[in-house]
């Protein structure tokens, strides 16, 4: 949903939804802290600190629900300082195949009025996860000539994940982001991509992320063209 999807982007949200495969009723809370925010690649905080909460709930039925939230910044003047999300969605394994479905809410500041909301679905297969996300709605006005509506904003993912010794995950990440509203919305001139690559342990986790993206969100006050090195902890919390 924008999600520190990892404490970067989306990092805690991504493990959210990870944990979702659980075969047993869990309810699991979560803290975290990281230089910057990143979402698909580009800072929600101008390149500053965040501090993010959560809580998630799965079934065993492969059912599950949760919240997170995180300080944004995109500058003094555009009302922006939180960002909420709330999501429920089913995760199912089959064999050494998982499928996961769901909705996410992204909830900003009323003043904003930017609040969003976007379907989801993935497939994993051994380390590997194919994941794409829709536009549904949003409560922005449509500049002249722009289209906001169903699907006009789809954002596409590839990653990887593997177990290196001592207990070190290492990831490879690749996506494409497209749509009106998204270049309303991150001020970029058109489709971009991102990419990037981490190194997690025991709550830790560093990231190098990049993006080719142009326009104003490429420029001084985001730097989203340049290399981004994130660090970040994150503490979970089971509640039962």
């Amino acid at each position: 949903m924008r999600t520190l999807n990892t404490i970067a982007a989306g990092v805690l949200v991504a493990g959210a939804l990870a944990s979702t495969t659980a075969s047993a009723d869990t309810l699991v809370a979560n803290a975290g802290v990281a230089n910057n925010y990143i979402w698909r690649g580009l800072t929600q905080t101008e390149n500053e600190a965040a501090v993010s909460g959560g809580l998630d709930y799965t079934h065993d039925s492969g059912f599950y629900a949760g919240t997170w939230i995180s300080n944004v910044n995109f500058g003094p003047s555009d009302g922006f300082s939180y960002e909420n999300d709330i999501y429920f969605g089913f995760s199912k394994a089959a064999g050494d195949v998982t499928f996961n479905i769901g909705y996410m809410y992204y909830n900003y500041d009323a003043a904003v009025e930017t609040d969003f909301g976007e379907v989801y679905g993935s497939i994993a297969f051994k380390g590997f996860t194919l994941k794409a996300a829709s536009l549904v709605h949003t409560e922005a006005d449509e500049p002249v000539g722009a289209d906001f509506g169903f699907a006009e904003q789809l954002y596409i993912n590839a990653d990887y994940v593997f177990k290196a010794p001592k207990d070190i995950d290492i990831g490879v990440h690749v996506g494409w982001h497209d749509g009106e509203f998204m270049e309303w919305f991150n001020l970029a001139d058109k489709d971009y991509m991102d990419y990037s690559v981490w190194i997690a342990k025991s709550g830790f986790k560093l990231m190098i992320s990049d993006t080719n993206v142009k326009g104003d969100a490429a420029g001084a006050k985001f730097d989203n063209a340049k290399p981004k090195f994130v660090i970040s902890y994150t503490i979970p919390i089971e509640m039962f």
